[in-house]
């Protein structure tokens, strides 16, 4: 009797979980934060937007890496925590010589990229890598603020250009 009742039991449940999987799955973005490959192309963008707008760039702390075991002459690691505004934007830059990895804490933002034909959309969790090659600039298109933390291997430069994007 007891079988009787568990095989239908748990072929429904069964379905009612392969269901929610490929529901999410299906739901889930195709290229998340990624050109899609269709759509990679070089030089596809050459400039930009140049002027920040609707940023707020706070670096939340920096390592003098010249200084430390891995004894890398003229370099910076930092954490920056950036804030833009619906309609803000990061201006145009490059990361030829400036690895970063940036976190997306919250909100939604595009990214230009100089190899995608189409703007990159960035979400909440999502983790955007720049490295050799990457060109790019960012907009928030959406309602809210994006926030994102970003964290980057730079050459020391003049104070005033602390914030360089």
């Amino acid at each position: 009797m007891l079988n009787r009742i568990q095989g239908p039991f748990m072929l429904r449940h069964g379905l009612c979980a392969v269901a929610l999987l490929a529901g999410a799955v299906l739901a889930a973005p195709a290229n998340a934060g990624e050109c899609p490959a269709d759509k990679v192309k070089t030089s596809a963008r050459t400039q930009g937007e140049t002027r920040p707008k609707g940023v707020t760039d706070t670096v939340l702390a920096s390592i003098d890496l010249s200084k430390e075991k891995v004894n890398l002459q003229d370099r910076q690691m930092r954490i920056r925590r950036l804030v833009v505004q619906p309609g803000g934007v990061v201006p145009w830059h490059s990361h030829e010589d400036r690895p970063a990895l940036i976190y997306i804490v919250s909100g939604t933002i595009e990214e230009y990229a100089s190899n995608c034909t189409v703007p990159i959309v960035h979400k909440a969790g999502e983790v955007s890598v720049e490295k050799l090659g990457v060109q790019h600039w960012w907009k928030n298109t959406g309602k809210a603020p994006a926030v994102l933390l970003s964290s980057d291997v730079f050459h020391e430069m003049r104070k005033e250009d602390e914030h360089m994007m």
